[in-house]
């Protein structure tokens, strides 16, 4: 698979230089490939929102190397076009929505990219259409709920149409319906409009859907594989402090209570299927 962001020991002190000095990324070497769903999860000061930050250049490596598509974040002069490779999406929604109607807002980055008027209208189409937001089209952000808000700030990103979004703990203030809406439309872009998509998240029933995760302790990378791989490994998930998938704690349960369930379960599908064939065996 072809690297899209490649780190190479890149290590990330705040205060740097100060008696406050902290250390938040310590030689961290990943990669994130084009055209995947990668989950980035951790606890808190585990240093995955720091290095998310370091994706589109919002902060520049201490030490080490960032590379986006072979540029390197660390030469200011390869920001604007590594910035149009990579958008962000943050946790607070708020912070992002700029205008007193949906459409403008998602019309604002297409507008600072200085594209034709007749390209913004389609792009900022385009994005309605993808995330199902038309009917929101000319309604007020502040009108609208934390779950919707947090599409039309993923909308926003979408119309300038990069080839990767960065959704750093974009559900951590939604409920449940909130959440899987916007897990929803996540896979959606990669799946059909082939985004690759890295979800920095503490949600295990989020991370069970994508393609691959990296652990964060720390500020390094603790663990990386497919979910189903690294939920298998479950002293290294508790020492991380994670919480297994609910199917894979339901599957665990019923296994001690002396049901035979298949191991390795993750996903509630999995889970479903696995009582299904027991069932139809009893």
């Amino acid at each position: 698979m072809e690297k899209l962001i490649e780190t190479t020991n890149l290590t990330y002190f705040y205060r740097s230089g100060t008696k406050d000095e902290v250390k938040a990324l310590d030689k961290v070497n990943m990669n994130v490939f084009q055209g995947e769903i990668l989950a980035i999860t951790g606890q808190n000061g585990s240093g995955k929102s720091t290095l998310a930050r370091h994706f589109n250049a919002l902060l520049a490596p201490g030490h080490g190397d960032i590379l986006v598509k072979g540029l390197s974040t660390g030469n200011k002069d390869n920001i604007p076009e590594i910035r149009k490779v990579i958008g962000m999406v943050f946790q607070n929604p708020d912070n992002q929505l700029v205008s007193s109607i949906v459409e403008e807002d998602i019309a604002f980055g297409p507008e600072n990219l200085g594209l034709p008027q007749a390209e913004i209208i389609e792009r900022v189409d385009w994005a309605l259409h993808t995330l199902n937001l038309e009917d929101l089209r000319n309604e007020p952000p502040h009108n609208l709920s934390e779950g919707q808000k947090q599409q039309v700030a993923i909308a926003g990103v979408l119309a300038m149409k990069p080839e990767c979004i960065v959704l750093d703990e974009p559900t951590a203030h939604l409920d449940p319906r909130g959440r899987r809406e916007v897990l929803e439309s996540a896979i959606r872009l990669n799946r059909e409009e082939g985004i690759t998509i890295v979800l920095l998240t503490h949600f295990m029933n989020e991370v069970v859907h994508c393609d691959r995760m990296i652990v964060m302790e720390n500020g390094s990378v603790k663990m990386e594989g497919s979910p189903g791989v690294i939920f298998r490994k479950s002293e290294e998930i508790k020492t991380a402090g994670l919480d297994f998938p609910v199917a894979s704690q339901i599957a665990e349960g019923l296994r001690r209570e002396g049901f035979n369930i298949e191991p390795g379960i993750i996903k509630t599908e999995e889970l479903l299927e696995s009582l299904c064939q027991l069932k139809s065996s009893i």
